[in-house]
């Protein structure tokens, strides 16, 4: 059964004096009290990709917002950040406190793959020139890390970057003629590697009633089928396409409330193959499965990913099981997520900028201008 129930997109054009509310002169700060910054809880690498890839995402869809928003600075600084936070092995150092002093911490998977991923995409757009040279030379810089890698979820961004890489190469696709760091064989290699990293490990786990890469299904989920339906995009992998839908369609499944609407995989517990918790629900899951689905849809055409999309955006809204708008369009900031009793009143960087970027999925697929915001996960499978 398919429900085909709509509410209206919010009236407001979505602004980001948040996002610049968190930011100052050193870069994006990590958390918040409400919406004023918390400068003691510093900075993070992993913070300051995700705002990259938000500006140059809302660069790349409406130049006329992003300027009026002062997007293409705030592009800058982060990038800077990141220029910063570069080691000399290739990685990114992630945690600093809010004196610019490194804090301790063991190398992350997470936000090298992350980190990577934002400055493909960055190169990827006409905008990308105007951070030339500085990010063509992190991206290079960072690039043979990513063999170094053992967790999935960096391994999935560092894939999808290579998709990316591999789709900007083309002459017909370009459009400008800034160079590439990297081409051809060398990005093919690393893709195929990854490709079949993720493919193995669900191999390995997968079985009846359990079509997923890992034992618990944990944080940023959405990331995993993404990753493979980029690669196919890019590639024509059958295989990744494969495995894309059936993982998509099993997140999905295990994402949906009784009344159809999402509900993200609860922190407090998970997912496993007895259950799924339901609380806290936290805004990245809902971002991330609009990641994978818009890249669904982008890639077969078929109707159910895209309202899944719509769905995930309708979450941010207020068609939740707390039944509670988490985002405000006024000033682009996000709560931190829904609990039992309500939302969390803090908006801190990830959950902010999961919303924008949420946002921005979803004028891709057109479903904004035609003033949907989807209430309902398909029920049904999708294949």
């Amino acid at each position: 059964m398919t429900a085909n129930l709509t509410m209206e997109k919010p009236t407001q054009q979505i602004r980001f004096r948040h996002l610049r509310r968190l930011t100052d002169d050193t870069g994006l700060l990590e958390h918040a009290i409400g919406r004023i910054p918390r400068r003691a809880e510093g900075y993070t690498t992993d913070d300051n990709a995700r705002a990259l890839w938000a500006c140059i995402e809302w660069i790349d869809l409406d130049a006329g917002l992003a300027e009026a928003e002062g997007l293409p600075e705030l592009a800058e600084r982060y990038a800077g950040f990141l220029y910063w936070a570069r080691k000399p092995d290739g990685r990114f150092h992630n945690n600093y406190d809010y004196e610019r002093r490194p804090e301790s911490e063991y190398p992350s998977d997470d936000c090298l793959g992350r980190t990577i991923w934002a400055l493909a995409r960055t190169i990827s757009v006409p905008f990308g020139k105007r951070l030339a040279p500085a990010v063509p030379d992190l991206l290079a810089h960072a690039f043979p890390a990513a063999r170094t890698m053992t967790m999935p979820r960096g391994w999935a961004y560092a894939l999808a970057a290579c998709a990316l890489l591999e789709r900007s190469g083309g002459a017909s696709e370009r459009r400008d003629d800034a160079p590439l760091p990297f081409a051809g064989e060398r990005v093919r290699s690393l893709a195929a590697e990854l490709k079949s990293r993720l493919l193995d490990k669900y191999r390995r786990e997968a079985g009846p009633g359990w079509h997923w890469f890992e034992p618990v299904m944990t944080y940023s989920n959405g990331l995993l089928p993404w990753a493979l339906f980029e690669a196919h995009a890019a590639f024509g992998w059958g295989d990744a396409l494969a495995a894309a839908r059936d993982t998509f369609r099993f997140l999905a499944e295990r994402m949906a409330a009784p009344s159809g609407a999402i509900r993200p995989i609860g922190n407090r517990g998970w997912g496993t193959r007895e259950g799924t918790a339901r609380w806290d629900q936290q805004p990245i899951e809902a971002f991330k499965l609009a990641l994978a689905a818009e890249a669904g849809y982008r890639v077969t055409g078929e109707r159910e990913y895209r309202e899944t999309a719509l769905a995930c955006r309708a979450w941010f809204h207020g068609r939740n099981d707390c039944g509670a708008a988490i985002a405000d369009p006024a000033d682009g900031s996000c709560c931190d997520g829904l609990t039992p009793d309500g939302p969390n009143a803090n908006r801190g960087a990830e959950s902010t900028i999961a919303y924008l970027l949420t946002e921005a999925v979803v004028r891709r697929l057109g479903g904004a201008e035609n003033g949907q915001c989807g209430s309902a996960v398909q029920s049904r499978s999708i294949r």
